[in-house]
């Protein structure tokens, strides 16, 4: 699959924009795990006009993570326009567009996927980006902003119209924020009208090497996006790239290397940052592991996950967890 020039190879995986959960420093892990294609925590279009520098401060990306995507939400043509072309000076592979953010901050002001309740502004914010800018843009959005409303099947053939190339489809509404399950069906639907030529992204409830498996044989996608399911596992992408490929289960990805892997995590955002910062960016991403679900009455042990402030405190709970767990093996 190709987004332009960049080649992703065969059915490949890619990382979600996520806030406060894909910083620079988990981007790199996936991508060392084997994720095809990582995008940065989403920006805001009007910080970026304003010269925000903690809005700024996501456009920092690196080699070793490429190819990687910048996304930008807004609710204007103007600065949509402007954030693009300073976002482009960072020099990302891919300027993604949000239309799919559901979050009331977000949504209720009409940016991210309250831009599904007005359809021309939508495209005319698509074309004017796509016209601004020398790199490919793509964009995320959902199925629509409710059920009396899923207007994805024409919304997907009036993007491609606005030159963008490729699109993300997230199988919810808005209105169902990330609740229910999310319904592929009218992604496959998507993609398979025979008037669409651009890649289509599916999203949605891809938590497992087999349901990875399953969006690519039953609805055809050609690429798929893995969200939440990466929270606490970033190593969930080499389980489902070697099971994608016929590869047998690697079992050195034990509950040691594993817990290794956590504790890196915190190292390098530590490193990147500062300890009180660093901590903040990983203590989530610790608290959510499922690797922790085999511990029993662990609620106790996710507060503390959830409290700690210090390297010590944060690595001493990890290591009595790594106890509890070998010891249960």
């Amino acid at each position: 699959m190709k987004i332009g020039n960049i080649d992703l190879g065969v059915q490949p995986i890619l990382l979600a924009p996520m806030e406060d959960v894909t910083d620079i420093g988990f981007r790199q892990l996936c991508k060392r795990f084997g994720v095809s294609m990582v995008y940065t925590e989403f920006v805001s279009a009007e910080a970026l006009v304003r010269s925000i520098q903690a809005s700024l401060n996501k456009l920092t990306i690196s080699d070793a993570e490429r190819p990687v995507g910048i996304q930008i939400y807004g609710r204007d043509v103007e600065s949509m326009v402007e954030a693009a072309k300073i976002v482009e000076q960072a020099h990302p592979d891919v300027i993604d567009i949000n239309f799919g953010c559901p979050v009331k901050k977000v949504a209720g002001k009409g940016a991210g996927a309250g831009m599904l309740r007005n359809i021309p502004l939508l495209l005319e914010i698509t074309r004017e980006v796509v016209k601004a800018v020398h790199t490919p843009v793509t964009v995320k959005t959902r199925l629509g902003w409710d059920e009396n409303n899923l207007i994805i099947t024409e919304l997907a053939e009036q993007l491609q119209d606005c030159g963008i190339q490729a699109l993300t489809i997230h199988g919810r509404t808005r209105s169902q924020m990330y609740t229910g399950n999310a319904d592929w069906t009218l992604i496959g639907e998507v993609k398979n009208n025979p008037r669409i030529h651009i890649p289509i992204i599916g999203n949605g409830d891809i938590t497992s090497p087999q349901e990875a498996k399953q969006a690519f044989e039953r609805f055809g996608v050609d690429a798929i996006m893995v969200g939440r399911a990466a929270f606490g596992q970033p190593w969930i992408f080499k389980e489902m790239r070697d099971y994608l490929d016929g590869k047998p289960y690697d079992a050195s990805l034990g509950i040691n290397k594993k817990i290794d892997i956590l504790k890196e995590q915190l190292h390098i955002n530590v490193s990147r940052i500062d300890e009180y910062r660093g901590i903040l960016h990983t203590r989530r991403h610790l608290a959510a592991s499922p690797i922790f679900k085999g511990i029993p009455d662990f609620r106790q042990t996710r507060i503390a996950m959830l409290r700690a402030s210090t390297v010590v405190e944060l690595e001493n709970i990890l290591e009595a967890c790594r106890k509890r767990l070998v010891d249960e093996l």
